[in-house]
């Protein structure tokens, strides 16, 4: 038995003259590189917070251990920052 395949006025009827044209290739392809670099930033976003505090919860422990002095780790910090520039 054969099934009828029903077709939506939409696609009968064309492209209306109001409807907006198709985006080019390169703005699809720019859209995915949007949302990849989107997805990016809400990953880093969610990861610094942790990461700080781990860091900070690090730096803590050796003081308290007394492994290193406070101006070791300003050092440390403050070589990390000119390698950064």
């Amino acid at each position: 038995m054969a099934t009828k395949k029903i077709v939506s006025r939409n696609r009968v009827e064309g492209r209306g003259a109001g409807q907006a044209k198709k985006k080019s290739l390169a703005k699809r392809g720019n859209s995915g590189f949007n949302n990849q670099l989107e997805d990016l930033r809400e990953q880093v976003d969610i990861m610094l917070p942790e990461m700080t505090a781990r860091i900070a919860a690090l730096e803590h422990l050796l003081l308290e251990k007394q492994l290193c002095r406070r101006e070791d780790l300003i050092d440390a910090r403050q070589f990390v920052r000119m390698q950064e520039a």
